[in-house]
């Protein structure tokens, strides 16, 4: 639901109270027996239909200036109306064909004798009644028309002129009629069109001026239902004169003037930049930033939403705003009670954000921490414009340091958002941000992390994580000690900040693209020529023969000198099978040296997983750096979370990098799935010296090869 939306449902709602307030106010103290069933459940429909109905003929038959018959007809007029006060009562009243009576009514009935000069008993009481009525039934949208369509606009637009021709006053009748035409024209474009054709909108522009503040209240009523979504209602009030006294009526003391009036304003701007522009130079900006602090709620969230339309006009304005004082009383309104006066708040402030001196000066006065409250809310439309607002923010490198050091990056990460469109812009903030993370603003942050409290620099290394660019992260986890401050969280009693302190190492670790992935084949450090297929087990030319599980697999021993320190040493240095031709192999099965000695031979082999453990072993043993990798490759892709352990443990047997690489990786990744495992804090606690060896090798090495190259 958009503002406009939710304008249009809580002036409604403020209509159908009002018409009520308004008929406990002139109710007389003695009330004549109206003859109104009490509410009884069995029978009470009958007995309301049938005393409706007889109110309904009352009316039929007294339209007169009899005295009697003046009585009777204001009698009848109220009981009606006591009865359409009751929502579920108005369909009822409509089916005993009320609306055609209480319409003829709204008109004075001709004068008995003596001419027109003569006074008409209960003067303005029936037809004010009758007017009170109508504005019931047309509370239910679906009776708008079958009012119209009986003919009540002409009369009502003429009870507005009634005190001009008149001696008796008039002022209830006029409040009720301006009262019936807000809520007829409520929500039908073509109904309030048709007031304005029956020349409505002067007399009630002229009433903003009158004696009786309720019947000005009243007539702004009225004009804010004709002005909403109307442009040619707009323009004919702007054409009557109406914004000086729309103004004035800003600065009342009267909290429900003060309101009408801003909502007047309000919806004559929605939309229309040329009246936007007439209403400021009318000077109404001061006025509705003095209503931010008043104490009716609807005022303070429409002079919020009248104030995020003014920001949304030029820069000039949201500066203007700023400098007359609206940002302490809209900040303030983040945290009141009232949902809706929190969202106009945000909205006003997010239009407002959009100006870079602004964003500095929101932050300033403490918008931040109300702000990233609101991100909570379960209202989509109070998150988006709370969100909307920290996009804003975040655009001026002095907040950045605020938002990280406040928890911002966290909240935005962790929010759960209601809408598309509030994750979209969460999901900008955060790049927003990270364009941020450099230069003095990265300095600030390292000085925040090494001296500020340890919640600030937990916070402030979390960010750091997420956010910083990669060739910024030895200087901040290594030189600045954020690694330790990550590290300290996997430690932590507490589960959210073990899983932070996951989350961002993983991130730092994806980062280091170099070490995010495993590199399965890497090459030989020194020159190597390989025999080729044809030779493997291959009794041709061959000096020398291994014996596997009591088979000959035939080899050549220049192939094994060239292929790694294990065989250059078995053959060249003192050991016993310097000279021997045959060497017995006694703890590998054959089908896994057959397949080392392919790789020695070839450079390459394809390692399945169910040999993958015990080739790595072999290769371990005889120092085959290469094919360690590809094996660690093959059982790095079959980690899982019941597995992981065992998997750690192998690569620490037979000193596999790569495979403890990625067993750490996995296990920072899968933080979730891990925690509930009963093992998983002693495996945590086993391997945060080598989280810690990883992270320091991966976050200085590519610098390393860099400055050696230079």
């Amino acid at each position: 639901m958009d503002h406009s939306q939710k304008r249009t449902v809580t002036t409604r709602r403020g209509l159908k109270r009002k018409l009520e307030e308004e008929f406990r106010e002139d109710g007389p103290e003695n009330e004549p027996d109206l003859n109104v069933p009490a509410v009884e459940p069995r029978d009470v429909c009958e007995d309301l239909e049938s005393m409706i109905r007889r109110r309904v003929q009352t009316l039929q038959s007294t339209f007169s200036s009899s005295e009697a018959d003046r009585l009777a007809a204001k009698t009848a007029t109220r009981a009606i109306a006591l009865v359409a006060k009751k929502e579920e009562h108005v369909n009822l009243v409509v089916e005993c064909g009320a609306v055609p009576a209480l319409v003829k009514h709204l008109q004075a009935p001709p004068p008995e004798r003596g001419g027109d000069n003569s006074p008409i008993p209960y003067a303005h009481e029936v037809e004010k009644d009758s007017a009170f009525a109508l504005g019931l039934i047309a509370v239910k949208l679906e009776h708008q028309q079958l009012i119209v369509d009986a003919g009540a606009l002409p009369h009502l637009v003429d009870l507005l002129k009634r005190h001009k021709r008149d001696s008796a006053p008039a002022d209830g009748v006029i409040r009720r009629a301006a009262n019936a035409i807000a809520n007829i024209a409520h929500e039908n474009s073509s109904i309030k069109t048709r007031v304005r054709i029956e020349g409505g909108i002067p007399p009630l522009v002229e009433l903003l001026n009158f004696f009786n503040t309720k019947v000005q209240i009243s007539a702004a009523g009225a004009l804010r239902t004709l002005a909403f979504k109307n442009d040619e209602n707009k323009n004919q009030i702007v054409e009557c004169n109406a914004l000086p006294t729309l103004v004035l009526m800003l600065r009342s003391e009267d909290a429900a003037m003060t309101f009408e009036a801003v909502g007047v304003i309000g919806n004559l701007v929605h939309s229309s930049p040329s009246i936007k522009k007439l209403v400021l130079l009318a000077g109404a900006l001061q006025p509705v930033i003095g209503l931010l602090s008043s104490s009716c709620t609807e005022s303070q969230r429409e002079a919020a939403l009248l104030l995020g339309q003014f920001a949304a006009a030029d820069s000039d304005c949201k500066a203007h705003i700023v400098q007359r004082g609206a940002l302490k009383p809209l900040i303030e309104m983040l945290k009141s009670p009232d949902a809706q006066v929190r969202e106009m708040s945000a909205f006003a402030l997010g239009r407002l954000a959009q100006d870079m001196h602004n964003q500095a000066g929101i932050a300033h006065n403490g918008g931040i921490v109300p702000l990233l409250k609101l991100l909570n809310s379960k209202n989509g439309s109070l998150q988006h414009n709370a969100a909307f607002s920290l996009y804003g923010l975040a655009e001026n490198e002095d907040n950045v340091a605020a938002l990280i050091k406040l928890g911002g990056v966290q909240k935005l990460q962790d929010g759960e958002f209601v809408a598309q469109q509030t994750k979209d812009c969460v999901a900008k903030t955060l790049k927003r941000l990270e364009e941020k993370i450099c230069g003095q603003v990265l300095n600030n942050l390292l000085y925040l992390m090494r001296a500020a409290e340890k919640p600030v620099q937990k916070r402030v290394a979390l960010a750091l994580a997420h956010l910083c660019n990669p060739g910024d992260q030895e200087t901040i986890f290594i030189d600045n000690k954020g690694l330790e401050l990550l590290l300290g969280l996997l430690e932590s009693p507490s589960l959210k900040e073990k899983q932070d302190g996951s989350l961002a190492l993983y991130k730092v670790a994806t980062k280091a693209t170099s070490l995010s992935h495993l590199d399965p084949a890497p090459s030989s450090p020194t020159q190597q020529v390989y025999l080729g297929e044809k030779y493997v087990n291959n009794p041709t030319l061959s000096d020398i023969t291994f014996l596997v599980e009591g088979k000959r697999f035939y080899a050549h021993r220049i192939c094994l000198l060239a292929s790694s320190d294990a065989f250059r040493a078995m053959f060249d240095g003192g050991y016993r099978e310097r000279d021997a031709k045959d060497v017995e192999i006694p703890n590998i099965r054959w089908d896994v040296f057959e397949l080392m000695m392919r790789f020695i031979y070839t450079g390459s082999v394809d390692v399945k997983l169910d040999i993958a453990q015990d080739l790595l072993r072999a290769a371990d043993q005889y120092l085959l750096e290469g094919l360690k990798r590809l094996c660690e490759h093959a059982i790095a892709q079959n980690i899982y979370v019941e597995n992981v352990s065992l998997m750690f443990e192998l690569s620490e047997a037979f000193n596999a990098v790569s495979l403890r690489q990625a067993c750490i990786l996995f296990i920072l990744e899968q933080f979730d799935n891990l925690i509930t495992k009963p093992w998983y804090p002693g495996l945590i606690n086993r391997i945060v010296p080598e989280i810690r060896r990883f992270f320091t090798n991966a976050l200085t090495m590519p610098i390393q090869a860099t400055s050696q190259q230079a």
